[in-house]
């Protein structure tokens, strides 16, 4: 949540907990391939309910899921028009701001903008504020606008389990423009760079950001560094932090699109330096689309989706049986009182597997 930003009252909060559930129970009622067609259609409530079902956990919900996409697969021909956008930073760089007034630019200019924001769930409750569409009021509302937070859960990477098939049923819904809001709290950023066309890292000037420079694994997945709040008094520290981060790049190879990371100052806030960034993202975009890059780009987010998605589904099968889950528990018990290593427990417990899956 951004500094001086209050959180939803436990009303909103349980008034929101109510309406989820509400879709959630909608959504399972609902015929897969007839929400489908609803949701091609541009019906938001449809899209709203897709996105709950393919988010959902539960084993019975899984096949309504695989059912819903397969036919949003047949239904609507992949339109590489559409622009993929990771956003990430720490905590309080300003990265909702920026994205509503980004947002609301991109509206103006003909797209259609979908935002599925990350939040981070808590370790012990499992909770997530979902506090997105509070801070992106005016976008949440805007007719060719479509925010949708949800929480980290236990996946990697500062997304969702279910972010890029959100993505798909947002691009099937009409929206040409999907900005992928990650948790940003130091985890690792692969994921999101795995599925998206452009990333856009947002730093601070003097918080230690510009010693990201020599961090090379989140500079070198970045196409572009946005030094945010640089306007006012912290127009100095932004420029200083800019040039640092110039010099750090010298050292690092060019993404594989071939050109170099761009670094751009502004402000979210007052939309300052918004529409060169604008220019600059949507140029990446557009060069991608007429070189075929793009569509390579696409074929590597497919592909990465389905190793991540076997790489869970083995997860969620251990789990659901109940000889592993004791097995389970036995190594845990072991390695608690250190009569066996955890790298020896995690071994025995794999070589489990063939007479179970």
């Amino acid at each position: 949540m951004e500094p001086n930003q209050a959180k939803p009252a436990p009303e909103a909060r349980q008034k929101a907990r109510e309406a989820a559930l509400a879709r959630i129970r909608t959504a399972k009622a609902a015929d897969p391939v007839r929400l489908a067609e609803q949701l091609v259609a541009g019906n938001r409530v449809a899209l709203s309910q897709g996105i709950t079902w393919v988010e959902s956990r539960l084993p019975e919900d899984r096949a309504g899921a695989e059912a819903l996409l397969e036919a949003v697969l047949r239904l609507k021909t992949p339109d590489h028009s559409s622009l993929r956008i990771g956003i990430t930073g720490i905590p309080g760089v300003g990265k909702s701001t920026m994205i509503e007034r980004w947002g609301q630019m991109m509206i103006e200019a003909g797209h259609r903008v979908a935002v599925l924001a990350v939040d981070p769930s808590s370790g012990r409750s499992g909770g997530s504020v979902l506090g997105d569409k509070t801070r992106m009021s005016a976008l949440a509302v805007h007719a060719n606008a479509f925010v949708r937070p949800s929480p980290a859960a236990d996946a990697l990477g500062g997304v969702a389990r279910a972010t890029h098939e959100a993505m798909l049923l947002c691009e099937a819904a009409g929206f040409d423009r999907v900005l992928v809001e990650t948790v940003g709290v130091g985890q690792s950023e692969t994921a999101v760079r795995d599925m998206t066309d452009v990333f856009l890292l947002m730093v601070l000037g003097r918080t230690g950001d510009e010693l990201q420079g020599i961090k090379r694994g989140i500079m070198e997945m970045a196409d572009w560094v946005w030094v945010n709040k640089a306007d006012g008094p912290g127009a100095a520290a932004a420029a200083e932090a800019a040039r640092a981060l110039q010099l750090a790049l010298h050292l690092m190879p060019r993404p594989e699109h071939g050109e170099a990371v761009g670094i751009l100052t502004g402000s979210g806030e007052t939309g300052m330096g918004l529409a060169e960034l604008s220019l600059a993202i949507e140029g990446l975009g557009e060069r991608l689309r007429n070189s075929g890059q793009l569509d390579a780009l696409r074929t590597a987010q497919r592909l990465a989706q389905f190793s991540a998605h076997v790489r869970l589904a083995l997860l969620d099968a251990v789990r659901e049986r109940p000889h592993m889950q004791a097995k389970w528990l036995q190594l845990q018990t072991q390695v608690q009182h250190g009569q066996i290593s955890a790298f020896s427990a995690a071994r025995s417990f794999v070589n489990g597997l063939d007479s179970t899956l």
